[in-house]
């Protein structure tokens, strides 16, 4: 089982914690939400719970909570530029269908 970045995804990642002056890394994990079911949620994370499942993806540490990882194994996160867009992006083979508006899926 794994969840990993890729490398522009560590580097924004890498930066952000580094502006932000604290931090162990990211945290990923799924809820229940929206018309397909399920919705990514992703936040920085200051400590390991003693529950969670770490990964090092080239050397920022994920970390997954036991529940989501059937959801998210496999998982890599990236972090596209689109013209003036820009964001993360779940690249996730275990996703099956998504809502029209993009804001949750279905496995």
């Amino acid at each position: 089982m794994a969840v990993t970045l890729s490398e522009s995804a560590a580097n924004h990642i890498q930066k952000f914690l580094a502006k932000r002056g604290r931090g162990i890394g990211l945290r990923l994990g799924v809820r229940t939400t929206g018309c397909s079911g399920l919705a990514y949620k992703l936040e920085y994370a200051d400590e390991a719970l003693a529950e969670d499942h770490q990964f090092v993806s080239h050397g920022v540490t994920v970390l997954v909570d036991p529940k989501s990882l059937p959801y998210l194994d496999g998982t890599e996160l990236d972090f596209t530029r689109e013209g003036l867009n820009e964001g993360f992006k779940f690249n996730n083979p275990r996703e099956k269908d998504k809502c029209g508006c993009g804001e949750s899926f279905r496995v």
